[in-house]
């Protein structure tokens, strides 16, 4: 098969096309691939915490409620920052913002790296979490600008993928850091940096020394110099006024901190779990499937695509909420083995959650979609709260009972399938058949 001919195989299936530039619409595709790349560093270092919390809680001699603050000042940080970081955007350059965050995750990885303790963690997790929320706002436009408004579904998928592939991989990484408990490459490099009682800190010099190679791609690669659209801007305060006092505000807004809530609660606490209700070691067994969980999720966004093109979304959020209620139950109130399978059953289930509420949201105000867009990802701090309230209940009683709690946001995902009424529903392969007749 001849070049040409391969070319033309591809832009059928409208991969080349993604990756080139037409002569009436330029493209960057090296944009593009920046963005998978932070996407990537984003999920690396935000499901981290997952891996870790337990070797962390024993580290510091923590509480379960002291545990639960770990993620509380990560994810509270979205809330502080997300709707911030949109009017940041209107004044500099994604450039700029890209590499301003960078730097700060460079210097506050290596603070703690030199202070390790409990009270410079929590600060570390903040300032790391209020530089996640700045390039969570500055990428998602920035994919439309790179790849394309027609492409944008297509390069979401792609993010989506990545996102849940770094996710999958940074418990092993974690594994292999760990395995040689003398860490003796790493004091070689950097003699002393990393003490012997605290392994899992070596994940923090790993994350200064991604993000200081991140910032020379970044250096390196050419942004375009474009204004952004009126559309693309973030919307003026009256917007945010008239969002206000609108009801499908509040309700989406407490859908996405419902979801992030649930799937920062069983992350965060599955490997805890399972050490203390079934024995099992947090750095082998936990960590693992901390990964089949993430891994799980990435499978299930795949499937949801299909489900999506078959089902209004409204009932692909019946279904996989209901499916997440039995794993949850499963996991908790079985034998030990039905907990290592449904543990990642449950990042299976909820895996298309995000995308449908966050959609359903979208499309169920006419306008000031932007603005939307920035209050909904505020609602990132459910995960910032719920695995607190997990650990404060698990002192109180114990962890089976504070995991249990988790039910509540599940059934309130699950009612927004009864409840929703968007102005636009999903397009399906049985609506396109039905309009053709």
């Amino acid at each position: 098969m001849s070049v040409k001919d391969t070319i033309s195989k591809w832009e059928y299936f409208g991969i080349f096309k993604i990756m080139t530039l037409t002569p009436n619409q330029k493209r960057y595709p090296q944009l593009v691939l920046l963005v998978l790349i932070v996407f990537f560093v984003i999920s690396f270092i935000t499901n981290i915490l997952n891996s870790i919390i337990v070797a962390v809680k024993d580290s510091f001699e923590l509480s379960l409620s002291a545990a639960g603050f770990l993620p509380f000042s990560f994810f509270i940080a979205y809330a502080v920052m997300s709707i911030p970081a949109g009017f940041l955007t209107e004044r500099y350059s994604s450039k700029s913002l890209l590499t301003a965050s960078f730097v700060v995750i460079v210097v506050s990885c290596i603070v703690l790296v030199l202070n390790p303790s409990y009270n410079y963690f929590l600060g570390t997790l903040f300032v790391l979490g209020l530089s996640m929320a700045v390039l969570q706002v500055i990428i998602n436009p920035m994919l439309r600008l790179a790849g394309g408004e027609e492409h944008l579904a297509f390069n979401s998928v792609m993010a989506q993928v990545v996102f849940g592939g770094a996710s999958f991989l940074s418990p092993w990484l974690y594994l292999e850091l760990i395995k040689d408990q003398s860490l003796t490459w790493i004091n070689n490099i950097l003699p002393n940096w990393i003490p012997q009682e605290l392994p899992w800190l070596s994940l923090y010099l790993f994350f200064a020394l991604l993000a200081l190679l991140i910032l020379g791609v970044i250096w390196i690669v050419p942004f375009p110099k474009v204004a952004a659209s009126a559309n693309e801007q973030t919307a003026a305060i009256s917007a945010y006024k008239e969002l206000s006092a609108n009801r499908w505000t509040y309700l989406f807004f407490l859908g996405i901190f419902a979801y992030v809530g649930f799937e920062q609660g069983v992350g965060n606490w599955m490997a805890e779990y399972l050490k203390t209700h079934h024995g099992y070691m947090a750095e082998q067994v936990g960590a693992s499937t901390v990964s089949y969980f993430w891994a799980m999720l990435t499978v299930g966004s795949l499937l949801g695509l299909i489900l999506l093109k078959l089902l209004d979304s409204k009932t692909v959020l019946l279904l996989s909420s209901s499916a997440a209620i039995v794993f949850l139950l499963m996991a908790l109130y079985g034998p030990a083995s039905w907990a290592l399978v449904s543990f990642p059953a449950i990042g299976f289930a909820i895996s298309v959650m995000w995308s449908i509420i966050f959609s359903l949201g979208l499309n169920s105000l006419a306008n000031h979609h932007g603005a939307l867009s920035g209050i909904l990802c505020t609602g990132i701090a459910g995960g910032a709260i719920w695995p607190l309230i997990v650990g404060l209940a698990g002192d109180w009683f114990n962890l089976q009972m504070g995991m249990t709690l988790l039910l509540i946001p599940l059934v309130y995902i699950w009612s927004i399938g009864i409840w929703a009424n968007p102005l636009i529903r999903n397009k399906t392969l049985r609506k396109t058949t039905q309009s053709k007749n």
